[in-house]
């Protein structure tokens, strides 16, 4: 195995030429070989959700045909599983496919926030909120990693949307940046330590990503750490030179060598240190040798097997998002109208990159064939609709209304068309196409027992929701989702998913609005850290379905929320633990989420934000205790004045939820700061900024006393006796005065006398 010596020793055998050559790529898919020195060259390919290989002639888009693979849930799906154990798997089934066909590298898992909903690529992204995408994302890279290939997280960072993403800047605050978009990448890199990074193609408050050294040098291998290589999105190098003094190794497809050039050029004419692209060297070769020798030649792609894995994992995806008079499962000798294209021909991925070209499809049409103790008669199919293009067709909802009429009830498979939802552009609303949501009240007008079934990426308005009497949400569940949604729909399996982001009422309720895409190729964040439901329950606003919402077959029961003390030092962990019982009569699995809610406090912060979730499964009338370990980031907000996290003291609440909007049970706990951010106090700080510092507070009662020949309460109690200003006026007044007014309303205060107090207070 080579050592960094070694690694050293190589680069410093390199030419100049050959060393500028390994920072772009072979082709589309290789990177670079120096067989004299035995570097090979190796392949990287489009993921997450499965195996993208193309052939070298093929290109990015995905217009050639990919090698057949296993089409495994989109990210949207398998977030919603809230099961890092379930993901690692997905991540070493797909570390294994590698493997058997020599890919060194997977490009995901994608882990951009869901800013908004109208984001064209959400389908590939895990969450609204950064804890659920870190950790979800944590346990892909764990598992592909595993089996000794490489993993690629994307895209770093602020990729939000698809408008214009290859010239569009993303324009944030420190703190936003730091709470929300960073912190869905930190988790994962410091835990997990991704072999690769990919970033992105917009600009970050002006600056290309690739050519940001603040987040790629600074951020990603300073402060946490990171030592593989970064690498860009596919064409998105803008400075060769500058980008890799910034950090970024490997372009992309290759250039032909004209970027391999420029560097070559810009070593000669002293405006890049060798010693930067020497490094640059180093960083990508141990990556490149670290899979290259670990390479498994016995490993051999198991298509079917895979296929039922694919399977298992949707049906603990899939959320229960209503289920009105407990209408699921299903009984075995129900009558029940299959209604909807997507009952025949599933919408089950996302386009783009991602595409996968699956070995085969299962549709639930075909899966509930298979369905034991299930007639074959008891199951009628109607078409419904053609999403070729958004108008109903008479015909087709006429036998789907004769069909849902005849039967018991109705399954509707409905959802979003390939053409709604695709890397490369953003949605414009939130509808699903009109023929669909016609449908769907067509068929419930003659049927009371309606089921619908979504196949979509993101979320969808409902305006039927009330006519239904279920909803399934199967989100983009990969090439086995019909068999899933069958299992689920017949109860041979448990809904368990819950959702990872928010389903709002209407476009118009989303925290960024006004100003999504932006203007000028300029996206303001200025909603700023009420992302998702930090928004809606901070606002207290209704949304057709919350974040972490999530129906089961069974029900549970919480009690017993202990906290292992009631007062910590921030440097301390918390032990928090909550029973939960199954209370029904079927097994099934919960997902237990913690939130922690700041009580007071002078920063603006969301509501509650979720600090811990487990998933765990139960046998009727089983208890299970939860226990999590909460740290200093539980309580903590990035303070733009230190430049880093902090905690202010105070009261903070323990919220054991079973959504972002209902708690079920809570316990208070009172965490004291052990950092404190230095205070400089000027002629413009105010009376209330100086009274809120303990030492100042002390130092400035004492001087404005000895200057005014009585004390600043004397002051107040006077101007409160005349009748003129009331106790409330004067204590806003005071509040918000600043110091150098004391000249004004404080008989004997001078400016020359308050530079010794502005002092006494600054030491």
């Amino acid at each position: 195995m080579k050592t960094e010596k070694d690694i050293k020793d190589l680069v410093s055998r390199m030419t100049l030429e050959e060393k500028a050559g390994l920072c772009s790529g072979l082709d589309f898919w290789r990177t670079k070989e120096a067989e004299r020195l035995g570097i090979p060259s190796v392949k990287v390919s489009d993921g997450p959700h499965g195996l993208r290989k193309q052939d070298e002639a093929a290109d990015h888009l995905g217009i050639n045909e990919s090698i057949k693979a296993v089409c495994f849930p989109a990210g949207c799906a398998t977030a919603s599983s809230f099961d890092r154990e379930l993901v690692r798997e997905l991540g070493e089934t797909i570390g294994e496919e590698c493997q058997a066909e020599d890919v060194s590298t997977i490009l995901g898992p994608a882990m951009n926030i869901k800013r908004s909903p109208l984001c064209g690529r959400n389908f590939e992204y895990y969450s609204e909120d950064p804890f659920v995408s870190s950790e979800m994302a944590g346990a892909f890279v764990n598992g592909v990693q595993s089996k000794n290939v490489g993993t690629s997280p994307k895209h770093f960072m602020a990729n939000n949307q698809e408008y214009h993403r290859m010239t569009s800047s993303s324009e944030m605050d420190e703190r936003t940046m730091r709470e929300i978009y960073l912190a869905s990448f930190e988790g994962m890199v410091k835990k997990e330590k991704p072999w690769t990074i990919m970033n992105s193609y917009n600009k970050l408050n002006g600056t290309y990503l690739c050519e940001n050294k603040e987040m790629l040098t600074d951020v990603l291998r300073n402060e946490w750490g990171f030592d593989g290589y970064v690498m860009t999105d596919w064409g998105a190098m803008d400075d060769r030179v500058e980008s890799l003094k910034a950090g970024c190794n490997l372009e992309m497809p290759g250039s032909g060598g004209g970027t391999d050039r420029e560097i070559v050029e810009a070593v000669k004419n002293g405006t890049l240190d060798e010693a930067v692209l020497d490094r640059s060297c180093e960083e990508f070769l141990n990556i490149v040798f670290r899979y290259v020798e670990n390479r498994d030649e016995t490993a051999v792609f198991h298509h079917e097997k895979d296929h039922e894995t694919a399977r298992r994992i949707e049906e603990e995806c899939m959320v229960l998002l209503k289920n009105e008079d407990q209408i699921l499962p299903f009984p075995a000798d129900k009558k029940v109208a299959f209604i909807g294209k997507y009952a025949e021909e599933p919408r089950y991925q996302g386009g783009g990159s991602s595409h996968i070209n699956s070995f085969k499809v299962e549709s639930a049409l075909d899966a509930a064939g298979f369905l034991e103790n299930v007639k074959k008669e008891n199951i009628v199919y109607a078409k419904g609709f053609d999403d070729a293009e958004d108008k109903a067709d008479e015909k087709l909802v006429k036998e789907a209304v004769e069909a849902a009429a005849a039967a018991d009830a109705a399954v509707i498979f409905a959802g979003l068309p390939d053409n709604f939802e695709s890397e490369g552009y953003d949605r414009k609303h939130l509808k699903m196409p009109e023929c669909q949501n016609a449908l769907i009240e067509a068929v419930a007008a003659v049927q009371p027992d309606t089921v619908v079934v979504l196949h979509n990426g993101a979320p969808v308005e409902m305006p039927w929701i009330g006519k239904v009497k279920a909803v399934l949400e199967a989100y983009l569940g990969g090439q086995a989702v019909g068999g899933a949604v069958v299992n689920i729909l017949y109860g041979n399996s448990s809904p368990s998913g819950r959702l990872a982001e928010t389903f709002p009422l209407r476009l118009q309720d989303t925290p960024c609005y006004l100003n999504y895409g932006g203007e000028h190729d300029h996206s303001v964040y200025s909603e700023g850290v009420f992302v998702g439901y930090r928004y809606y329950t901070s606002k207290e606003m209704e949304v057709l379905f919350p974040f972490g919402h999530g129906l089961s077959y069974t029900s549970f029961a919480y009690d017993n929320l202990k906290t292992d003390r009631k007062e910590l030092k921030e440097s301390e962990t918390l032990t928090v633990s909550v029973d939960v019982t199954n209370t029904g009569a079927r097994a099934g699995k919960e997902v237990v989420q913690l939130y922690v809610a700041p009580k007071g406090g002078t920063v603006i912060r969301p509501v509650r934000e979720l600090r811990a979730f487990d998933k765990i499964a139960l046998e009727p009338g089983e208890t299970k205790t939860v226990t999590f370990t909460l740290d200093k980031r539980a309580w903590a907000y990035w303070s733009t004045e230190i430049h880093d996290w902090h905690v202010e003291s105070g009261e903070y609440e323990i919220q054991i939820a079973k959504n972002a909007q209902e708690i079920l049970l809570s316990e208070p706990v009172r965490v004291e700061s052990e950092t404190v951010i230095p205070k400089v106090f000027t002629l413009n700080s105010t009376i209330g900024e100086i009274m809120a510092d303990p030492k100042g507070k002390a130092v400035f009662e004492q001087a404005v006393g000895a200057m005014s020949g009585g004390s600043a309460q004397e002051m107040k109690d006077s101007q409160e006796g005349n009748g003129v200003i009331n106790s409330e006026m004067m204590a806003a007044m005071m509040e918000a005065m600043p110091l150098r007014q004391l000249i004004s309303f404080v008989p004997g205060v001078t400016k020359e006398a308050l530079a010794p107090l502005l002092e006494a207070l600054n030491m």
